[in-house]
């Protein structure tokens, strides 16, 4: 089995020290990829969708996993979800929804709607870190994850 690139995962999260948190748990875990944020659903759509400022592929390549906060300003997550996952260009990126809310009612809609995993946000980092290594493991070293450059359905 060939090494693959390293990929490019997609962070919607409107609160900056998460943003922050979430990039050290990456860098502290070794995780070789590259980390791309937005802060709102509409930038999400917007960077899915190619358009400015997220027009450049090379700055800005297409993710191959989205972790996605649920409470975001203009277009939370729930909504950016829905869209993602009903759009044939978008509904093969795993999404991966990270948030923090436990609510049963947060995690049935997103399955619902889609989603691939729903995983809360640990209150310290040592359970970022720990969280960050099960999706290291889980998505990026037990999962075959699709091909985005194919274009059958």
């Amino acid at each position: 089995m060939m090494t693959p690139d390293p990929i490019t995962i997609l962070v919607a999260e409107d609160d900056p020290d998460d943003r922050l948190l979430i990039a050290d748990a990456f860098s502290e875990s070794d995780l070789t990829c590259d980390l791309q944020y937005v802060h709102d659903g509409e930038q999400l759509m917007q960077y899915l969708h190619r358009q400015a400022p997220f027009d450049n592929d090379e700055a800005c390549p297409m993710p191959g996993l989205i972790l996605l906060d649920l409470n975001m300003p203009l277009k939370d997550g729930r909504e950016a979800l829905a869209e993602i996952k009903n759009n044939p260009d978008f509904r093969r990126i795993p999404t991966v929804i990270f948030t923090t809310s436990s609510e049963y009612a947060d995690v049935f809609e997103s399955y619902d709607n889609g989603g691939n995993s729903f995983v809360v946000k640990p209150a310290t980092f040592t359970g970022l870190l720990e969280v960050v290594n099960s999706l290291r493991h889980y998505w990026l070293e037990t999962s075959e994850l699709p091909n985005r450059t194919d274009d059958d359905d």
